[in-house]
């Protein structure tokens, strides 16, 4: 659907896609994947609206919704998660329910193709890409970014994660002394390593973002982990992080900035 269609459509029947989103205490949103999802919806002004919840009602909200589980445990159960869309733009009777980030991003890519985040010829590299950065490129964060989170989290939900891993375990511990400038150490060798590759790029673009002078869904998987950095530890872990490699990572969620709105 091109761009004047969908507006005329949205104008006349004042429909939108639907992005699931988490409440917390932070005013402004945090989860890197919904954010993946967000940047692409307004990259390509789709029109949308945000529905919060708490972590304890996704799954029922996701199942009445009819959306399809993210992913199966090994026993078969399946798991719920967010990001998820309805997109009622074809049929406000059926609409399309999402689930899973890079199932997301194909069918809006798929669906709705005028300012494409896959640059002609690039999709599988991205894929790469943004594979590593989730799998890889994340994990030395996580047991940073993972216990202030939770304390940012609506007691409500702090409860139910920490039921979800094991009944009455103990909230994610922050780390202190040596761990925590280890861990501090296993992220800026993960910074080093990506600004040593995006370097490539200043002879033929800015060496700023991943494709070399125009932002793509990789920037957007990059720049998501920059926004959950900025919103859980603006003054501590965001102040040393944009300020690495140059200013590179500051460079980056600047560039990206315009389509940051929340709706």
């Amino acid at each position: 659907m091109d761009e004047r269609k969908l507006g005329a459509c949205c104008a006349m029947s004042q429909v939108a896609i639907t992005l699931y989103d988490i409440h917390s205490t932070i005013t402004q949103p945090w989860a890197p994947n919904i954010w993946r999802i967000r940047f692409i919806l307004n990259y390509k002004r789709i029109p949308y609206r945000t529905v919060w919840m708490d972590f304890t009602d996704v799954e029922a909200t996701l199942r009445a919704i009819g959306a399809p589980p993210a992913s199966r445990r090994p026993d078969g159960r399946p798991v719920y998660t967010l990001p998820v869309i309805v997109d009622p733009f074809r049929s406000t009777n059926t609409p399309v329910v999402l689930a899973n980030v890079n199932t997301i991003a194909e069918y809006l890519e798929a669906t709705y193709p005028a300012r494409s985040i896959f640059p002609e010829g690039s999709r599988a590299l991205q894929a790469l890409f943004v594979h590593y950065i989730q799998d890889t490129f994340v994990k030395p964060l996580l047991p940073i970014l993972v216990p202030l989170t939770h304390e940012r989290l609506p007691e409500r939900s702090q409860a139910h994660f920490n039921g979800h891993r094991g009944g009455h375990t103990p909230a994610p511990a922050a780390l202190v002394g040596h761990q925590r400038e280890q861990a501090w150490a296993a992220v800026r060798e993960q910074f080093n390593f990506l600004a040593s590759v995006l370097d490539k790029n200043t002879s033929d673009g800015n060496g700023i973002v991943v494709m070399g002078r125009d932002v793509s869904y990789a920037d957007f998987a990059l720049c998501s982990v920059l926004i959950w950095v900025e919103k859980v530890s603006p003054h501590d872990c965001w102040a040393r992080i944009r300020e690495w490699n140059g200013g590179r990572w500051g460079k980056l969620y600047n560039r990206c900035r315009e389509y940051m709105d929340v709706y």
